[in-house]
């Protein structure tokens, strides 16, 4: 039987983080695990959108202010949830930004690199320590199938860019740090016998708000298209985080997308990603650039470590 929304188990007594709440993917992502019992924290820009999610979703929810173009609010958000829970048992990494009005973040970094890869490295690495005392604590992040087309160098000169806020390459190179950060987390987990778990998921092609952006003109017929023939509702596209969430079966490590056209829709099983998000020396050098840029150490050294590509999943046989 496919994997849906039905399989999701009883998150009574667990607490929720899911940045990008207030609509979409995030907003469905919330819904599921706030009807299965868990407290969620929805992490919204507009604290008047989250608001009305935190209205419609229903259930234990609190709505915590996050934006993720400022590291000051990011550290604020932090220090508000650390200042009102000693646990987190998940955190679901899913806002983000593509081709967005602006062309930098108040820090200086290219939009897409610092919303979508920056602001989340350092919210985890705040928060990492609520964490890493709880069997069953996962933390995921949400790539991209766009993560294929991140060419270039990841290096501080893409960084602080000011020329990609249309440009697909500069976001497929935050969905392919996006990739890089969750394997290297985990690897790093590992290293230091923590029982949280870091997992990637991207939800395939589906019609949210991330498609209301100012894309390049040759892009537009090309996205209406494959809207309109291979995309899935928002509420089937959380399912992979969903699944990476909760799934106590889908080990650490892994990455989930949609089974079906390519990727773009269908149940959530192991998803495959590019050579160069495999590449342990990219993420380790990911890692450093990004503990520079954002002023966020983790706690875990930079040792030698197995590949993790090629996980198998025990549910699906999949090799990720």
């Amino acid at each position: 039987m496919a994997w849906s929304d039905a399989h999701v188990l009883d998150q009574s007594g667990r607490t929720a983080l899911v940045t990008g709440a207030s609509g979409g993917i995030g907003l469905e992502t919330a819904r599921v695990l706030a009807d299965r019992g868990a407290h969620v924290l929805l992490a919204c820009r507009s604290m008047e959108r989250g608001r009305a999610a935190a209205a419609r979703i229903g259930g234990s929810t609190e709505v915590v202010h996050l934006d993720l173009t400022s590291l000051d609010s990011v550290r604020e958000a932090a220090e508000g949830v650390r200042g009102r829970y000693e646990r987190l048992d998940l955190l679901v990494n899913n806002a983000g930004v593509m081709f967005p009005s602006y062309r930098r973040t108040e820090d200086g970094f290219e939009a897409h690199f610092g919303v979508n890869h920056l602001g989340h490295f350092a919210l985890t690495g705040l928060l990492l320590d609520l964490m890493t005392a709880l069997p069953g604590s996962r933390i995921v992040t949400v790539a991209s199938l766009a993560h294929r087309a991140g060419l270039g160098a990841l290096d501080e000169d893409a960084a602080r860019s000011s020329t990609g806020r249309r440009s697909l390459t500069a976001y497929g190179r935050s969905k392919l740090a996006n990739l890089l950060f969750a394997q290297e987390l985990h690897r790093r987990l590992a290293t230091a016998g923590a029982p949280t778990a870091s997992l990637a998921a991207h939800p395939g092609l589906s019609p949210t708000g991330l498609w209301h952006g100012d894309p390049p003109w040759f892009l537009r017929p090309v996205a209406a298209a494959g809207l309109r023939w291979l995309a899935h509702p928002a509420d089937r596209a959380a399912l992979p985080s969903l699944r990476a969430a909760t799934d106590p079966h889908v080990p650490g490590g892994a990455h989930l997308g949609p089974s079906k056209l390519f990727e773009s829709r269908g149940a959530p099983t192991a998803a495959r990603s590019s050579r160069a998000s495999r590449d342990m020396a990219a993420q380790d050098r990911l890692w450093k650039l990004s503990e520079g840029l954002t002023g966020v150490r983790y706690a875990f050294p930079s040792v030698p470590a197995p590949e993790l590509s090629g996980v198998v999943c025990p549910v699906t046989d999949a090799r990720g």
